[in-house]
C-alpha cells in the first residue's frame, strides 16, 4: 500500500497552518467566502476541476485519474459556530460571536492533505475523486443544497466523511454499522389560554401549568411509548411565558429537539407529541399548536464502507488505531443527506492530547475546546488510503 502515513507528517506543517488561518477567522451558516477563497488557495496548482453553486460558498474539487472508474466522495465541512472562544490560544477566533468549537476547520485542513496527498499521486488512480468543501453543516442543511446545486451530479458510487472528536483516545479511529447519529428535529409548542390577574387564577386560563404538565409527559411518553431498542430523545429546552409576576399571560411556548434512530420512530414521535399536547391543552380547556421543523435525517452507515474503513485504518496504524462503537450517538449529522443518495460512511477520529485523560476534554462545541493537531496527519492520511482502495476496486465493494 502508499506510505501515506509518511507523506502525511511531511504536509502536517502545512495543514496545521491552514488550520490556524481558518480557526483565526471563522464564518457561519452557508456563506464562508474567506475559508472558501483559503482553501483554493491550498489547492492552487493541483490537477483538479473545480464546481461551486448559487446556493453556498460549498466547493466540489474533482480529481480524475489516469482512466476512468469509479468514483469516490470525501468531504470536509467548513464553517462555524455562534459562540465566544475562550481557548486562549494564539491563533484563537477574532471574529466576536464565532468560534471553531466542532473541529470544522481540522476537517478542511485534513481534506486539503487527502487532496495534496491523492494528486501527487494521480497516474496511479483509476476513476475520480470528489473533495466536498461543505459550509452550513451547523443546522444550515449545506450538504441538501449542495446536493440541490447539482454539484455532486453525477452521484459517486461511495463516499466517506472525518469527524475529530476531543473526548476519544488519541490518534483512534471509531464507526459502526447501521445507524451511527441521530435525526434532529425542532418541536415547538404554543398554549394559548386566558390571560388575567395572578390573584384570580379562578377567572383565567393559566397556560403555565399546562405547558409543565405537558413537559413532564413527554417524558413518559418518551420512557412508555418509545421502543427502548429504537429509541428517542426529547429534550424541552426553553420554556417562555409572561411579562411580570401579577399577570397571568394569555399564552406559553415550549422548544425543543427531537432524535430519533429511524424514520419510522421520528414519524410515530411526532404524531405522538402533537396527540399528548393537544390533548392535555384540550383537557384544561385551553389549545395548543404543534409545530416541527424537521432537521437532519439519520445518519446510516453502509457496513461495506465501514468495513473498508477499518481496514484502511488497521493496515496503516495497526489494530489498536481502530474502535467499533458498542452503540449510536444522538448527535447529528448533515451528512446524512449524501448517505441517503449514495452508501458511505462518517468515521470519528480521536483528538484528544496523546496521553491525557481524554474523558475529561472539553467537548465539541464547548467554548475551550482544542484538540491534538498532530492527528490530522492521520486523518489526511486515511481519508487518501479509503479513497486509493475504493478506487482500486475494493474487495468490500466487489458483488
Amino acid at each position: 500500500m502508499t506510505p501515506w502515513p509518511q507523506e502525511a507528517v511531511r504536509l502536517l506543517p502545512d495543514l496545521v497552518t491552514l488550520r490556524r488561518a481558518i480557526h483565526a477567522e471563522p464564518e457561519l451558516g452557508l456563506r464562508t467566502p474567506k475559508t472558501a477563497a483559503k482553501i483554493a488557495a491550498a489547492l492552487a496548482g493541483l490537477p483538479l476541476e473545480y464546481r461551486e453553486g448559487p446556493s453556498s460558498s460549498g466547493l466540489v474539487a474533482v480529481l480524475r485519474g489516469k482512466a476512468a472508474g469509479r468514483s469516490v466522495l470525501l468531504r470536509g465541512d467548513m464553517d462555524a459556530l455562534p459562540m465566544h472562544e475562550d481557548t486562549g490560544l494564539e491563533f484563537a477566533s477574532r471574529q466576536p460571536g464565532a468560534m471553531h468549537a466542532c473541529g470544522h476547520d481540522s476537517h478542511v485542513a485534513m481534506l486539503v492533505g487527502a487532496a495534496r496527498l491523492l494528486c501527487a499521486r494521480r497516474h496511479e488512480l483509476t476513476g475520480s475523486v470528489l473533495f466536498m468543501f461543505q459550509p452550513g453543516e451547523e443546522g444550515w442543511h449545506g450538504a441538501r443544497f449542495m446536493l440541490e446545486d447539482g454539484l455532486l451530479e453525477p452521484l459517486p458510487d461511495a463516499a466517506f466523511a472525518l469527524h475529530v472528536f476531543p473526548n476519544a483516545p488519541h490518534g483512534v479511529f471509531s464507526s459502526r454499522e447501521g445507524p451511527l447519529l441521530a435525526s434532529a428535529d425542532k418541536i415547538r409548542i404554543l398554549i394559548t389560554g386566558r390571560g388575567g390577574h395572578a390573584s384570580m387564577p379562578h377567572d383565567a386560563l393559566d397556560p403555565v401549568p399546562i405547558a409543565c404538565e405537558i413537559v413532564g409527559a413527554i417524558q413518559s411518553f418518551v420512557t412508555r411509548r418509545v421502543p427502548v431498542f429504537d429509541p428517542a430523545v426529547v429534550t424541552i429546552a426553553r420554556i417562555e411565558a409572561g411579562t411580570t409576576d401579577n399577570v397571568i399571560p394569555e399564552s406559553a411556548s415550549l422548544l425543543g429537539t427531537i432524535r430519533t434512530l429511524s424514520a419510522q420512530n421520528r414519524a410515530s414521535v411526532q404524531a405522538g407529541l402533537r396527540t399528548l399536547a393537544e390533548g392535555i391543552a384540550a383537557a384544561h380547556g385551553a389549545s395548543a399548536q404543534v409545530e416541527f421543523e424537521q432537521g437532519f435525517p439519520v445518519t446510516r452507515c453502509d457496513a461495506r464502507a465501514v468495513a473498508l474503513g477499518r481496514r484502511a485504518v488497521e493496515s496503516l496504524y495497526g489494530l489498536d488505531s481502530w474502535r467499533t462503537l458498542p452503540a449510536p450517538m444522538m448527535g447529528a449529522e448533515d451528512f446524512s443527506y449524501v448517505l441517503e443518495k449514495t452508501p458511505g460512511a462518517m468515521f470519528f477520529l480521536g483528538a484528544s492530547v496523546e496521553g491525557s485523560d481524554w474523558h475529561s476534554c472539553c467537548g465539541l462545541h464547548s467554548n475551550r475546546m482544542t484538540i491534538d493537531e498532530s492527528v490530522m496527519a492521520r486523518g489526511a492520511a486515511v481519508l487518501a488510503a479509503i479513497a486509493e482502495r475504493f478506487l482500486g476496486g475494493s474487495e468490500e465493494f466487489k458483488p
